[in-house]
C-alpha cells in the first residue's frame, strides 16, 4: 500500500507480516511492486524520494527495501548507504535498467543485499524477497564467537578485526566474491563464513579445488551427466552447480582453470542455467559464486591465462586475506587454539608454549602462513610427551631455530619469569619495530617492508604501543 507522511501514525505497532520499503517514482513500477509483495503476504510501503524514505525509516521497522537507482533528490546508493550506517540489520535492494552493469556492481560494493534489472521479473522479485527474508540476524562479534557452531576468524589485531567486518558485510550480499590471499591464510575458512551467515546458510556449500581436476573430467563434474551419457556414467550425476543449487559454491585456486573450461564457466554464470552432458534441456541454477586463488589473477588476465570477462564476473567484491607476518600479535591467540584443539582430538592433556618457544614462534616468517602455524605445532605435539613446550621442542624449520642475536632487550625480556605475558608481547613488538624504524633512518615505508606488514599497519602499531617518531 502506498502511504503518506500521514500514515504513520502509529509507527511501533507490532506485527508478524513482514514490512517492506519500496522507493521508487514511476506509479507503474511501485503498483507492480506492491501488487506481487502483497499477494505474497507482505505489507507494502511506498516512498518517492529519498528524504520520505529516511522518515519512514526513522518510524518503522522493515525486512527489506526495494530502491530505485535514481530518484528526484538523489542516487538509491546515496540510500543503501544511508541504510547500512542507520539500518545495519536490513536487507536493501537495487531496482536498475538493463546496460546498467556498473551501477548494479557499485550497490553490491556499497552494501546492497542484490539488485533487480529492469523490467522486472516477477519471479526474481519472489525470489529476491524470500531470500532476504532468509537472512540471520546480526549478531555481536562475542555472540559469533561463543556459537560452538559457528566458525571463527581468531585475532584483536586491526587487519583481523578489519576482516571480520568485511566477511559479516559480505555475507548480507548476494555478490560474487573473490578471495585473494596467500597459500594457508585462510581463505576456505573465510568463504564458509561468508556462507555460513548469509540467506544461503541452509542450503549446500559446496568446495571445489579447481587444480585438482582431470582437464577430461571438468565438464561432466562441473556441469553433471544424464546415465548413459557416455561410456562408464552407469547413474545420473548432478554435478557441483545443480549440487549447490540455492547455495554457494567456492572455486578454489580458480586460476587453475583452463582457458576453455573458462569460457563454459562463464556463460553458466552468466545465463544461471546448466545443462549436464547428455541433457537435452538446460536446468535453472541460483548460486553464489565465491572463488580464490593465491595467485594474482590480475596478473593471470594480463599474461592471457584468465579471461578479462570471466574475472570481472568473479571479481564484483574482493576480500584480501592478511598474512600472519601482518598480524604478529595473534599469534599467540592462534597458537593455543590450535594446541587445545590438537590436545583435545588427541585425548591428552593441555600443554602451553614457554616464553623461549613463543618467542620464536614470533620471530618466524610463516611463508605458508596459519596452515604452517598448525603444522608446526602438530609435529611438535607428534614427538613431545610434555605439556610445557620450550624452543627446544619447537619443530621450527632450522634458520628458525634461534631468536636473533640483535634483538635490543629480548634476551633480558624472554629471562625475566614475572613479567606478564601481554606486557611481555608489547615490548617484544616495540622492540621490533623501534629496531626497524632505527635501521630505516626512520623511514616507515622500508621498516614496514622489513617487518613484513603494511604501512598502515605499521602506523597502527606504534599508536597502539605510544611510540613516536624518535621513541
Amino acid at each position: 500500500m502506498s502511504i503518506d507522511n500521514g500514515s504513520i501514525a502509529n509507527p511501533h505497532r507490532k506485527t508478524s507480516i513482514p514490512n517492506i520499503l519500496i522507493v521508487d517514482d514511476e506509479p507503474d513500477i511501485i503498483e507492480l511492486l506492491e501488487l506481487t509483495l502483497a499477494r505474497m503476504g507482505m505489507e507494502v510501503f511506498s516512498a518517492k524520494c529519498i528524504s520520505d524514505a529516511k522518515l519512514l525509516l526513522q518510524s518503522r521497522q522493515f525486512q527489506l527495501c526495494l530502491t530505485d537507482m535514481r530518484l528526484p533528490d538523489g542516487e538509491g546508493l546515496d540510500l543503501v548507504k544511508y541504510i547500512g550506517q542507520h539500518c545495519a540489520d536490513l536487507p536493501v535492494a537495487v531496482i536498475t535498467a538493463y546496460g546498467t552493469a556498473e551501477n548494479a556492481v557499485a550497490a553490491l560494493k556499497a552494501g546492497a543485499f542484490d539488485y533487480l534489472p529492469k523490467p522486472v521479473s516477477l519471479k526474481q522479485l519472489r525470489d529476491l524477497v524470500k531470500s532476504a527474508l532468509s537472512l540471520p540476524p546480526i549478531q555481536t562479534e562475542l555472540a559469533s564467537q561463543t556459537q560452538s557452531n559457528q566458525r571463527v576468524l581468531l585475532g584483536e589485531s586491526q587487519p583481523m578485526r578489519q576482516l571480520r567486518a568485511t566477511i559479516d558485510k559480505l555475507s548480507r550480499s548476494q555478490a560474487s566474491v573473490y578471495i585473494s590471499g596467500e597459500s594457508g591464510s585462510g581463505k576456505e575458512l573465510a568463504a564458509r563464513m561468508i556462507h555460513e551467515r548469509s540467506a544461503r546458510h541452509k542450503q549446500a556449500f559446496v568446495a571445489v579445488n579447481c587444480g585438482a581436476i582431470p582437464e577430461n573430467l571438468m565438464e561432466s563434474e562441473f556441469f553433471g551427466y544424464k546415465k548413459g551419457a557416455f561410456t562408464g556414467a552407469e547413474k545420473e550425476h548432478d554435478g557441483f552447480f545443480l549440487t549447490a543449487n540455492g547455495g554457494t559454491l567456492f572455486l578454489d585456486e580458480v586460476a587453475d582453470l583452463p582457458l576453455a573450461m573458462q569460457v563454459k564457466l562463464l556463460r553458466v554464470i552468466q545465463e544461471k542455467q546448466v545443462r549436464r552432458i547428455g541433457d537435452t534441456q538446460e536446468k535453472n541454477i541460483d548460486v553464489r559464486i565465491i572463488s580464490a586463488t593465491h595467485k594474482k589473477l590480475g596478473d593471470c588476465v594480463e599474461a592471457g591465462q584468465f579471461r578479462q570477462d570471466l574475472y570481472y564476473r568473479l571479481n564484483v567484491i574482493e576480500l584480501d586475506m592478511p598474512a600472519l607476518r601482518e598480524m604478529r600479535e595473534d599469534i599467540p591467540l592462534i597458537a593455543e587454539a590450535v594446541l587445545s584443539k590438537i590436545c583435545r582430538e588427541a585425548a591428552r592433556p593441555d600443554c602451553n608454549l614457554k616464553k623461549d618457544a613463543l618467542a620464536l614462534l614470533m620471530n618466524y616468517g610463516y611463508p605458508g602462513n596459519v596452515r604452517e602455524l598448525e603444522n608446526i605445532l602438530e609435529r611438535t605435539l607428534a614427538l613431545c610427551s610434555d605439556t610445557q613446550i620450550g624452543k627446544e621442542e619447537l619443530q621450527l624449520p632450522n634458520k628458525a631455530r634461534e631468536v636473533p642475536q640483535n634483538t635490543g632487550n629480548l634476551p633480558s625480556i624472554i629471562s625475566d619469569p614475572g613479567l606478564p605475558l601481554q606486557d611481555f608481547l608489547d615490548q617484544l613488538e616495540k622492540d621490533s619495530i623501534v629496531r626497524a624504524l632505527d635501521q630505516n633512518r626512520y623511514n616507515r615505508t622500508k621498516a614496514a617492508k622489513i617487518l613484513g606488514i603494511t604501512v598502515r599497519s605499521l602506523r597502527y602499531r606504534m599508536e597502539r604501543l605510544g611510540l613516536n617518531e624518535k621513541s
